[in-house]
């Protein structure tokens, strides 16, 4: 992952600077140990398949530091409002994969990340998704 391909396009409170340095130290760095240090110890990272303990989700940051090396993450939209943070991003990896959408929402608790939920969708599918509630068609959700 490389930090120089981390942007965003506006400015963002205390909070979201907490996030956004977070996240720009381990893609600079691959040092997972400093995104850890800004994690509570009871953090929680929710997904639509579960959800994850602070030990559980670092662990699997680190095995995905070596497939997702060399990814680009373009911050699109990163907006604070009190304790939450919500960021939009999109990621590529250098080998021409999928783009994938991102939207991560964050919780903080005096200056630490107590919560995480992430949303990913390919790109490629999101007009797939628009029609969720239709019935399945070839190759459709459902």
């Amino acid at each position: 992952m490389q930090a120089k391909d981390m942007t965003t396009d506006n400015g963002s409170t205390d909070n979201g600077s907490i996030v956004r340095q977070a996240l720009a130290a381990l893609i600079a760095t691959g040092d997972v140990d400093t995104l850890a240090s800004s994690l509570r110890d009871d953090f929680v990272h929710h997904r639509p398949d579960g959800t994850r303990t602070k030990a559980e989700w670092l662990a699997d940051v680190r095995a995905a530091l070596v497939p997702l090396a060399g990814m680009r993450v373009e911050i699109r939209h990163l907006l604070a409002d009190g304790d939450h943070v919500v960021m939009h991003s999109l990621r590529r990896l250098p080998d021409a994969a999928p783009e994938i959408a991102v939207v991560d929402i964050w919780r903080l608790d005096d200056g630490l990340i107590a919560e995480a939920w992430e949303i990913i969708e390919p790109v490629a599918e999101a007009t797939g998704h628009l029609t969720w509630w239709e019935p399945a068609r070839e190759g459709g959700l459902g």
